[in-house]
């Protein structure tokens, strides 16, 4: 008798224990999510800043470059230089993630995969303006996506291969791209914060 009072007393304190073990690891789950969308978010408010301040950078050495070369005219048979090759964004020193902002668009899904073309934007006074590179990445359609107006107005989270339909056609959504320090994507998030023409 005094073993089956002794066992129950045991058992009572073991599912004690549990919960008391089981609350706040979720909360600190929750917290953790809520930390890396809060970076993610910061990141890419940084990253908007610096490809504004690169593109002046840019902008201001092609009007000073050398003036040495002669003029091309229209006779000139020399090549003429393509479209920007596409270079994925590489993470800060500090930075988990590094972000490329892009039309997605053209979604197709595959048997195991998602493939998408993303067009490329650069943020000029909270305008999505196209660089002109165009590039075709293919994902898994479990990856991570933020979204708000895809979603009718309602941010929420979800899985690339429920957003397929949306995506397909032309280009209508601007998202942030995470990539991480291997250029791998790690999630999408929808830029509501561009207007987009």
């Amino acid at each position: 008798m005094a073993d089956e009072t002794s066992l129950d007393e045991h058992l009572a304190g073991l599912a004690a224990e549990g919960r008391r073990l089981a609350v706040p690891l979720a909360a600190e789950q929750i917290r953790l999510r809520g930390d890396r969308r809060r970076h993610r978010r910061r990141a890419a408010r940084i990253s908007g800043g610096l490809l504004l301040a690169t593109a002046v950078v840019v902008g201001g050495v092609s009007l000073v470059g050398p003036g040495r070369e002669p003029a091309t005219t229209a006779a000139d048979p020399a090549p003429s230089r393509s479209t920007p090759s596409f270079v994925p964004p590489t993470p800060g020193p500090g930075e988990e993630y590094a972000s490329e902002l892009g039309y997605v668009y053209d979604a197709k899904l595959l048997v195991d995969a998602v493939e998408v073309t993303v067009e490329q934007l650069r943020a000029e006074q909270g305008k999505a303006v196209p660089t002109g590179v165009v590039h075709q990445v293919t994902l898994s359609p479990r990856t991570p996506v933020e979204v708000e107006q895809a979603a009718g107005g309602e941010p929420r989270d979800v899985r690339l291969g429920d957003l397929v339909d949306r995506l397909q056609g032309a280009p209508r959504w601007a998202f942030a791209i995470d990539y991480d320090g291997e250029g791998r994507i790690q999630s999408l998030r929808e830029a509501f914060w561009l207007t987009v023409e």
